[in-house]
């Protein structure tokens, strides 16, 4: 199997259909931000995609410009918290796909921030729940279309954080959740690996420029199943980069935080056939910041 793929790859190493022609590929939380733009990257390079996100408007216009550009899409949307959603997210990725999944990209997620002492179990609950069990319970549906000998190629990238490698104040929660995604994307790698080939790997982001990184003031939230608004963004995130200049960015070599363009490309790096020998990595996306 692995002597095949060699080969495909080195007779397409120019790839003129894109680097993933005839893929199929779900990606969570694409309705805006880095979620979108893996999506409108993986179709560039070919690749059919389900937009999957919890705002049914948002997910069906990525699908709707994707398919306006030449690209295939279809937009699934849905609570990655329920069950009954991710069966359907996987029989109707099938559908499209004719019978096949290459690729899922667990994108989804929001911060809910707290400290130690005033951190409730729901914040707790939730993003565990989220950036945890949702992508095991995700993959777990898919492991039919992933656990075969068809000799095409098969990669699951797990979405970190810098918190997940590091710790942050007043993110217990997120930084658990975060770093317990490592230790599934290693498992994975070493459970379908041997036998199919799949690879799986984790991206962990640092300071990229998205509504979890804006200032809170700025008034973005998210409304969590039962109704609670949970805001999003970092308190005064703004006023305190215009007191500080670049000088708010000095620990990060680049001197910048990413694009969420920047930060998409590292996932589209990782599924592609460039990095076929790559799997159980944690590949830190950072601008030099922790190294």
């Amino acid at each position: 199997m692995a002597s095949k793929r060699v080969e495909q790859i080195a007779a397409h190493l120019n790839f003129p259909k894109g680097m993933l022609a005839g893929q199929v590929a779900i990606i969570t939380g694409s309705g805006q931000g880095i979620g979108a733009e893996v999506a409108r990257l993986f179709s560039n390079e070919g690749a059919k995609v389900v937009v999957s996100d919890i705002d049914a408007s948002k997910a069906k216009k990525v699908a709707d410009d994707i398919n306006a550009s030449g690209g295939e899409a279809l937009a699934v949307p849905g609570d990655m918290l329920d069950d009954n959603y991710l069966g359907e997210l996987v029989k109707k990725t099938a559908e499209f796909g004719k019978g096949k999944i290459h690729i899922i990209v667990n994108n989804a997620g929001f911060t809910w921030d707290g400290v130690i002492h005033k951190t409730t179990d729901k914040q707790w609950d939730t993003i565990l729940a989220l950036h945890c069990t949702a992508p095991f319970k995700l993959v777990r549906a898919a492991a039919p279309y992933f656990r075969v000998k068809d000799g095409e190629p098969r990669s699951i990238v797990n979405i970190s954080s810098t918190s997940g490698v590091h710790g942050n104040a007043g993110q217990a929660n997120y930084a658990l959740a975060k770093a317990g995604v490592t230790g599934l994307t290693k498992t994975i790698a070493k459970e379908w690996g041997p036998s199919f080939g799949v690879r799986a790997n984790t991206i962990a982001f640092g300071h990229i420029a998205t509504r979890l990184t804006a200032a809170k003031e700025e008034g973005a939230f998210i409304t969590t199943p039962d109704g609670e608004k949970v805001a999003l963004g970092i308190p005064q995130a703004q006023k305190q980069a215009r007191e500080a200049g670049n000088a708010a960015f000095k620990d990060i070599p680049l001197g910048r935080p990413g694009t969420a363009t920047e930060a998409a490309s590292s996932v589209l790096a990782v599924c592609s056939p460039l990095f076929s020998y790559v799997s159980g990595q944690t590949i830190s996306v950072t601008g030099g910041r922790n190294m």
